[in-house]
């Protein structure tokens, strides 16, 4: 009796220090430097919104917050490295429309799934921006259609890389007009801006963040946003819906995510002391001289804000016939 009474006291006791411990390791979270891996090159939405993020963040949780620009292969190639770490919420990557919603079309395989991956944080929306080089005989999205019937395969059009919202927004067009645009994709928008502005290609969708300062020093010209309604930023500017395209309308968005298996109490923490960040009046000012916004919303929120962009996206691929492999 009096043995059987000592087990069971010896079984709360472990019962106590485990739990004692596991408290203990969570509440030493986080225990060194989180990484925000950026999946493209600098100087873009994801990387200036990420960099944004970080030097805020990091004073909230009492360590140092580390950006590492991971471009390539569609944006794969960072998703890929958050996968490869430690599933312990140390590391995040910051995630977009392409590779964690319509990725899942446009691959016929491809080395993650849904199902991966944690929803911690919407950082920021925006509109995309279809631009053309100012040689490029066409001030509207109308005369751009005819140039190109014109001249099938003649144009070319750059994007941030495949999948990205502007190879999203290019192919809806190409699609939606009937129109044969020769698709460049580059590792970033930086290298897709660089080589618009040079004339090695004719055209391009990009986000307003890398797009507004060069509309508005007169080296590109702005055709139509393709949100759904027209930006602060360009009033003047119409919309693609606007132009002949009723119902045409694509965002860019990016949050950042972290692995499935991550101790979901890590992923709380790091998505109340994000939602602080993205609350500071500094920080939206920021977002809204990018031309974006963030919008409230909690990870739950997040992960079914990212699912239906997924059914969305999966439906206009299937329509258009996009594919990249």
């Amino acid at each position: 009796m009096r043995a059987t009474r000592m087990v069971r006291i010896g079984r709360r006791l472990l019962a106590a220090f485990c739990l004692m411990t596991s408290a203990g390791a969570f509440a030493q979270f986080p225990s060194r430097p989180v990484t925000i891996i950026v999946p493209a090159t600098p100087g873009g939405i994801l990387d200036q919104s990420s960099r944004l993020v970080a030097h805020e963040l990091a004073p909230l949780i009492g360590q140092p917050v580390v950006v590492e620009n991971r471009a390539g292969g569609g944006q794969i190639i960072g998703m890929q490295a958050l996968l490869r770490a430690e599933p312990d919420g140390h590391t995040m990557v910051m995630g977009s429309v392409g590779p964690n919603a319509a990725n899942y079309s446009l691959y016929s395989k491809l080395p993650y799934g849904p199902a991966d991956f944690a929803p911690v944080a919407h950082v920021v929306s925006m509109s995309n921006v279809l631009l053309v080089h100012p040689g490029v005989p066409a001030r509207t999205v109308q005369e751009l259609v005819a140039l190109a019937k014109a001249s099938p395969g003649k144009l070319s059009v750059a994007s941030s890389g495949n999948g990205t919202s502007s190879h999203l927004a290019a192919e809806m067009l190409k699609w939606r007009a009937g129109i044969d645009l020769v698709h460049v994709p580059y590792k970033g928008a930086a290298p897709a801006m660089g080589d618009l502005l040079g004339g090695q290609v004719q055209v391009m969708v990009d986000n307003l963040i890398t797009a507004l300062p060069q509309i508005k020093a007169g080296k590109l010209r702005a055709l139509a946003v393709t949100a759904g309604q027209r930006v602060p930023e360009l009033p003047d500017v119409p919309t693609v819906a606007e132009s002949g395209y009723p119902g045409f309308e694509v965002t860019v968005w990016v949050g950042l995510l972290t692995q499935a298996k991550s101790p979901p109490e890590a992923v709380a923490y790091l998505h109340q002391n994000i939602a602080k960040v993205l609350a500071m009046p500094h920080v939206r000012q920021r977002l809204a001289e990018m031309g974006g916004a963030s919008l409230p919303m909690s990870a739950t929120e997040f992960g079914g804000f990212i699912q239906r962009e997924t059914e969305k996206w999966g439906t206009v691929v299937r329509q258009a016939g996009i594919k990249v492999d």
